[in-house]
């Protein structure tokens, strides 16, 4: 089922309706498209998501992106109205913190005129680093996101020779390496030297094309067994 996305104005605030399925590829760019076509007037967006039947990670991936991209030029993006389907999903890989979410499309209207809560203050507990690499954006969108909200320190880069540059600075413990990673054997192996001790984790290359919230599960498993590993 192809992404359909109707929009809507209400004031400064695009309401964007989706209905389908939110996947790499096809259904990201015209969810792409759609927002693109208010950028001028406005940053401030809902996605009224009622009726999406399924989202990859991928998919989730596009939207944590167009978040940070809201919220970079100080505007934000609102959810409303999430199907079942995506209740579970975000409830499963822990990113429903991430996005406010409301019961109906006014409540989130409603929701840009409020002053935002107070960060919480406390102990941050001290994290394991993390350096994500693939050339998609939406997917290290979404691996960031995933494993920030397990406290991880992460870092990404699109780019083999400069992702050795950060691992000579930050020494993570783990790298997450898309399928793109690996098409030059030589730059791959130049990036594993850069920390020897550093665990490496090769995703598939359909991760991005699988089901968002059991590709997270099955990552994390992945993660945990490797640092048990280490330590």
């Amino acid at each position: 089922m192809k992404l359909i996305c109707h929009s809507q104005k209400a004031g400064d605030v695009v309401v964007i309706r989706c209905s389908g399925r939110i996947v790499a590829g096809e259904e990201v760019r015209s969810l792409q498209s759609e927002t693109e076509k208010f950028l001028l007037e406005t940053k401030k967006f809902v996605l009224q998501l009622a009726e999406v039947a399924y989202v990859d990670s991928g998919g989730l991936g596009a939207i944590v992106r167009l978040l940070g991209t809201l919220r970079a030029a100080r505007g934000d993006l609102k959810l409303c109205q999430l199907s079942p389907f995506l209740q579970e999903v975000f409830e499963s890989t822990n990113l429903k913190g991430l996005f406010p979410s409301y019961g109906t499309e006014a409540e989130a209207i409603a929701a840009f005129s409020q002053r935002p809560p107070a960060p919480a203050l406390g102990t941050v507990a001290t994290q394991k680093k993390v350096i994500c690499i693939d050339s998609s954006g939406d997917l290290l969108a979404y691996l960031s996101a995933f494993l920030k909200r397990r406290n991880f320190e992460v870092y990404t880069a699109k780019f083999l020779s400069d992702a050795t540059t950060i691992v000579k600075s930050t020494r993570p413990c783990l790298a997450i390496c898309g399928s793109t990673t690996q098409a030059s054997s030589a730059a791959f192996e130049k990036f594993r030297q850069a920390d020897p001790r550093m665990q490496v984790l090769l995703l598939p290359p359909d991760f991005h094309a699988a089901e968002a919230s059991r590709a997270g599960m099955d990552l994390l498993e992945r993660i945990q067994s490797l640092l048990s590993t280490r330590e």
